[in-house]
């Protein structure tokens, strides 16, 4: 399959392939339901997540029209998860790769789309709400594109309390002045939804990619074409307002950055700028992927995913149930973290 671009007819056959070729991924009993394993000839994508995982609706503002969306995969007796946040064009189900295989191996995930904010102080009030009502001291969040920027800005928000241990930035940016639209920020509520789409749709990629990537584009299409007037409006408020992320704030955090080496909608630039705001990150970087690697280059980012969090295994904030953790590797970060102390106190 070939693509020139984003297609604004969806068939359904192409719609399928993506989830088609996943049908015999391996699930772990996780309070996934039977149905996990249905036919996918018969279905599409969306259906595969929404039969995979508990789908849960969460209203913790005064505005009940304010619904937070997302997936709870995983033990929950995990108190530090790592939660998935969405790019501008994405819902939860985008990250169901990361589910599928995070769960699989024993880490609690969730993944989560949020409801209408216009204002980012806004966004991180209802976040850490949200939290509050999971009750979840602390977490590790990965953010792709404007999730990555909103969990910068909530890392930031929250740094004399902190609620963020760790970072993992796929494809993300510190400033909202790289996309050259502040100016017209404050007019998105204005517009009609299929004048914004086409604006999201203008940084998909243009000219030929791999089947995987063509597959991860329509499914973002799709996924795009799913989302009313108000969260579009109010996404591309929050990633073009005047606002740029503040380091010395959340320099304690651990940050794993992930970016791609073809085409993607950021700049050589605004990449460049998170390495110096960022400059004792861990970096991954991906050959190939386009705007939505962790759809077509799912396993690399997986691993670099379990790479991240794999530091943190033997602590409180482990993110992985004790019980799939060998005695070996425990002991081995029982001591490196003792070395670090003693570094620390030296």
């Amino acid at each position: 399959m070939s693509c020139t671009g984003p297609c604004a007819h969806r068939h359904h056959g192409a719609r399928l392939a993506f989830a088609t070729e996943h049908q015999n991924y391996p699930l772990v009993p996780c309070d996934f339901t039977d149905e996990s394993m249905f036919n996918l000839s018969t279905c599409d994508r969306r259906e595969l997540v929404r039969h995979a995982y508990k789908h849960v609706e969460i209203i913790v503002d005064d505005d009940d029209s304010k619904v937070w969306s997302l997936y709870d995969a995983g033990p929950k007796s995990i108190r530090c998860p790592i939660i998935f946040l969405p790019p501008v064009s994405g819902t939860a189900e985008v990250f169901f790769q990361q589910v599928l295989a995070l769960t699989g191996w024993g880490y609690r995930v969730i993944s989560l789309q949020y409801p209408v904010y216009w204002d980012l102080m806004e966004f991180c009030d209802g976040f850490r709400k949200l939290l509050d009502h999971l009750q979840l001291d602390k977490v590790h969040l990965f953010g792709a594109s404007l999730g990555g920027f909103l969990a910068q800005k909530f890392a930031e928000c929250t740094h004399k309390s902190p609620r963020v241990h760790s970072l993992i930035l796929c494809n993300s940016f510190s400033d909202t002045s790289i996309f050259n639209q502040t100016w017209t920020a404050n007019s998105f509520w204005l517009m009609p939804a299929f004048m914004l789409k086409k604006i999201v749709l203008g940084n998909f990629a243009k000219g030929p990619v791999d089947s995987k990537m063509a597959d991860a584009i329509d499914f973002m299409v799709d996924r795009l074409e799913s989302l009313n007037q108000s969260e579009l409006a109010s996404r591309l408020t929050l990633n073009c307002q005047n606002s740029y992320v503040e380091p010395h704030k959340i320099k304690d955090v651990a940050v794993t950055i992930i970016d791609v080496f073809d085409q993607s909608a950021l700049s050589l630039e605004a990449k460049e700028e998170m390495y110096k705001l960022y400059p004792n990150s861990r970096r991954a970087h991906l050959k190939t992927g386009g705007n939505f690697p962790y759809l077509c280059r799912s396993a690399e980012v997986n691993l670099y995913i379990q790479i991240h969090l794999r530091q943190f295994h033997g602590t409180r904030y482990a993110a992985i149930s004790p019980a799939m953790v060998s005695p070996e590797e425990l002991e081995v970060q029982d001591s490196h973290l003792n070395r670090n102390q003693d570094s620390d106190n030296h």
